[in-house]
């Protein structure tokens, strides 16, 4: 069997997943997905094919940095909205 646009059809599938399991699994609902890609290594095809939106890039430091010092490679940020008002519901309007 083939899939025409593969990529973009597994991350609807999994969208529609995570919005339908995770407040029965967490008792909160997602109002979007967020990933990082590897720009020396990926061009992040997959996602905007899907409609995810680019907001910037990390600075490089990672999650566990207490020296304040980039020793990771920075990634460009993707976001996807789950629900059409997600950025006024996420500051609190």
């Amino acid at each position: 069997m083939r899939v025409k646009n593969l990529a973009s059809t597994i991350l609807a599938r999994s969208a529609r997943a995570l919005v339908a399991d995770w407040p029965a699994a967490y008792g909160v609902t997602p109002l979007l997905l967020e990933t990082l890609v590897d720009p020396a290594r990926f061009e992040g095809t997959c996602y905007r094919a899907a409609n995810w939106i680019v907001v910037g890039t990390t600075t490089g430091r990672g999650r566990g940095d207490r020296h304040h010092r980039a020793v990771r490679v920075p990634k460009r940020v993707f976001l996807y909205p789950l629900v059409p008002d997600a950025a006024p519901r996420l500051r609190g309007h």
